[in-house]
């Protein structure tokens, strides 16, 4: 590691900016970086690109289309490639941990306050506007990701498949995955044309001063491509994604609420392809049905103070973790807290923990090529696949927010009106995810009271 990141030879350069300086502004960061990752990646773009020029447009671009290649929250991920970039390898985890650091201790404070509180009347009249809210998000979510992505018939029909595959015949996620890159890769064999929809996201075309880290800087040492780096990063993520397991293993037993959740949590981190949206399926699914960590509608509250807090949205790992932990008792009725904590950690330490490797061990080569990785025809597939399941998750969403006691109890008409208001100021009006749940939840308060 380098104290200071550095600077092109060009005369009208930034000063040096020191690693304290980089820690003040990614720790600011974690704490406001609310909109999902759309509005964290265009926060870092304002900032590091426009204002404070750290980095060249060209540049955060070639490593924000390695960070969507990559399994995992892409927003962190371009966090941490920054970070690496200018200084080091612990400038890197810096910046990633920093990134999600804030995240961890609110969710774990809501998740208190939800288990403690949660049938106080206020509370849950904020909780009955913010859950009509959500699911209106993941709707809009799956709006925005197929129009960019089903451009075609064939695309449309992966999407459509996975669809009735999630809903209709209970297939895991992963598997859905896995049939969606095999059909990419079959179809780049037989009709290529049709899984080339675009790449990227813009192009570098402002003009600015010079960047820290500018379009011909040359590549600094940390950053070079060796081989050995490569067996010593890999070897150091084996070791300290093996040893915890293998401790509470030991500690607990493999078949443990905390083993398990660091196995599961594991795998949810190397599918979350196409971003949260797309593995909470699959969370639920390992969460609610298989280990029964938590009930259906837990799961949905958790997605709900998930969007109300800063950081990746696949935070809502911490809340599955802590109330599992909590409902399991793992430490005995009497350290219920303490419990939460443990799963929240180890949630959230599982789910990250790749995200850092992929970007320690794969972010030298990427800065050797130094061109424009675009999707490939599997990962094109996967997307339009994950289209289909993010439509069932929403319907999923919406069952049990318009239903509440199934279809033998009520409608819920307040519900109704609050999700169809949400996605209209979601779709139409292009108001923001923060606003849209903050009138929401003020409409469920005044309603339960009145």
């Amino acid at each position: 590691m380098t104290p200071e990141s550095r600077i092109t030879d060009h005369p009208q350069s930034p000063e040096t900016v020191t690693l304290r300086q980089a820690f003040a502004y990614w720790l600011k960061l974690g704490f406001v970086s609310f909109g999902g990752p759309a509005g964290q990646i265009a926060m870092m773009h304002h900032e590091l690109v426009d204002k404070r020029r750290w980095i060249s447009e060209r540049r955060f671009l070639h490593a924000l289309n390695y960070c969507m290649v990559l399994p995992g929250p892409e927003a962190q991920q371009l966090a941490t490639y920054i970070g690496w970039l200018m200084h080091g390898t612990w400038g890197g985890i810096l910046a990633g941990t920093l990134f999600v650091l804030p995240s961890l201790f609110l969710l774990i404070a809501l998740s208190w306050i939800y288990l403690v509180f949660g049938d106080v009347p206020a509370v849950q009249g904020v909780l009955s506007g913010i859950k009509p809210a959500v699911t209106a998000i993941v709707l809009f979510a799956a709006y925005r990701i197929g129009s960019r992505t089903l451009k075609n018939a064939a695309l449309w029909a992966i999407a459509t498949v996975a669809f009735i595959a999630i809903f209709a015949l209970d297939v895991p996620f992963p598997a859905i995955v896995l049939a969606a890159a095999l059909t990419g890769y079959i179809g780049s064999r037989v009709a290529a044309h049709l899984f080339k929809v675009g790449g990227g996201h813009g192009s570098a075309h402002a003009t600015h001063a010079p960047a820290l880290i500018n379009d011909d800087s040359p590549i600094p040492p940390h950053a070079q491509f060796r081989w050995s780096r490569v067996w010593w990063i890999g070897a150091i993520g084996l070791a300290l994604w093996s040893l915890p397991l293998i401790a509470l293993w030991l500690a607990h037993g493999w078949h443990s609420t905390l083993t398990q959740m660091g196995w599961f949590f594991t795998k949810a981190a190397l599918l979350t392809f196409g971003g949260a949206y797309a593995v909470l399926p699959y969370v639920y699914q390992g969460a609610v049905e298989h280990y029964t960590w938590l009930t259906a509608t837990q799961m949905i509250d958790g997605l709900a103070l998930g969007e109300t807090t800063p950081g990746p949205l696949i935070m809502v790992v911490a809340f599955v973790g802590f109330i599992g932990s909590w409902t399991k008792q793992v430490f005995g009725p009497d350290l219920l807290g303490l419990a939460g904590i443990a799963g929240a950690c180890v949630a959230t330490f599982f789910t990250f923990l790749p995200s850092f490797l992929f970007i320690l061990i794969g972010g030298p080569a990427v800065e050797h090529t130094r061109d424009e990785i675009k999707f490939t025809a599997p990962l094109t597939a996967i997307t339009a696949a994950v289209v289909g399941v993010i439509v069932n998750l929403a319907m999923f969403f919406g069952y049990h927010v318009l239903w509440p006691a199934g279809f033998a109890g009520g409608f819920n008409w307040f519900a109704l009106v609050v999700g169809v208001a949400a996605f209209v100021a979601l779709w139409r009006y292009k108001i923001g995810v923060i606003p849209v749940i903050g009138a929401c939840a003020a409409a469920g308060l005044i309603f339960s009271f009145v």
